[in-house]
């Protein structure tokens, strides 16, 4: 009995460990196009891993595109063809949609059109339609534009005068955010929830910016860039994250964590449930992007920022969410 245990130990760290290789070389193909900090990196694709989206709240031309184009790109995708509603449509790897005032949920969505010839309404698929969308200045939208993306983001369906639709599995967004400006609507507290972690990927140093400016003032720059990881990996990768350990006191540590916020002083709403929940997921995709079979308590103190600071709503908005994340931390007890 004892060895079949061992021989199962050893299986079961071998796909860690291969699960490791794949995203490293996934990781080093990003960067390879785009200067980004390592542990950023890391976040992003643990977040998509665990089934989460991202949000970059950022200032223009710090090169969300280019991370959003070679996080789709590093993956191939089986072309797969199917009907929607009468309409053949091919499932795209990746689009983005640039943000505006004017902007109606039907360009995001899609919708029906009534086709003369054949006397039948035909669907026309928005793009959210594909496995990565990047929304780009997704403040920019009105609140009727934003609820467009609640459904898409919790259910990975979408629903038309009607009809539901399955959206690309697997699917993915980053959506960018820009902390000044005119005409932005402020993201109602649901909707942020429903992002796994917001974080900004900030201006690159000297020496990667000249290497940037170089390697992107050219047309070539993307000719050479190409996928290095199969579809299958990743749905095997995201299946690996249930099987990572996470103890009782890592758990506890958690929840104490959000259930503390509650009451907070200078807390308006504290951390929820889903909080908590979407904390335990994060914490075991980043601890098998580590390479790791367990997560820990440093892990879940990594991810304080990037998780919880958007979820909480505070009483004077002059107070940064990091420093009532920080005061927390101090207060809990190991």
């Amino acid at each position: 009995m004892a060895k079949s245990e061992n021989k199962i130990t050893k299986v079961e760290a071998g796909y860690f460990k291969a699960a490791h290789v794949g995203i490293i070389r996934v990781k080093n193909n990003i960067r390879s196009m785009i200067a980004i900090d390592s542990e950023k990196i890391d976040y992003i694709l643990a977040a998509k891993i665990a089934g989460g989206h991202v949000i970059l709240a950022d200032s223009h031309g710090v090169g969300k595109t280019s991370l959003a184009r070679s996080l789709a790109a590093s993956i191939k995708w089986e072309t797969s063809q199917r009907t929607i509603k009468n309409k053949k449509t091919v499932s795209k790897s990746f689009n983005r949609i640039q943000c505006t005032v004017d902007l109606l949920p039907q360009d995001i969505l899609g919708f029906n059109r009534f086709d003369m010839k054949n006397s039948h309404y035909i669907f026309n698929a928005g793009p959210i339609f594909a496995h990565y969308v990047l929304c780009d200045e997704i403040n920019l939208l009105t609140p009727k534009t934003q609820g467009s993306f609640f459904q898409a983001m919790e259910e990975q369906k979408v629903s038309i005068e009607g009809e539901t639709y399955e959206l690309p599995h697997p699917f993915f967004i980053i959506a960018t955010m820009n902390l000044k400006g005119q005409h932005l609507f402020p993201l109602p507290a649901p909707q942020l929830d429903r992002f796994m972690i917001q974080l900004s990927i900030g201006y690159p140093s000297k020496e990667d910016e000249i290497k940037i400016t170089e390697m992107h003032g050219k047309e070539s720059a993307w000719s050479n860039f190409s996928s290095v990881s199969e579809i299958g990996e990743l749905m095997a990768w995201k299946k690996l994250v249930d099987a990572i350990s996470i103890n009782s006191r890592v758990i506890n540590y958690i929840v104490e964590f959000t259930r503390l916020s509650r009451n907070y002083p200078g807390v308006l709403t504290g951390l929820s449930p889903r909080s908590a929940i979407k904390m335990s997921r994060m914490a075991r995709a980043l601890a098998l992007v580590s390479g790791e079979n367990y997560t820990s308590i440093d892990i879940v103190k990594k991810l304080l920022l990037p998780v919880f600071s958007h979820r909480l709503e505070l009483s004077d908005p002059t107070i940064q969410p990091e420093e009532i994340i920080e005061k927390i931390e101090k207060e809990i007890k190991l």
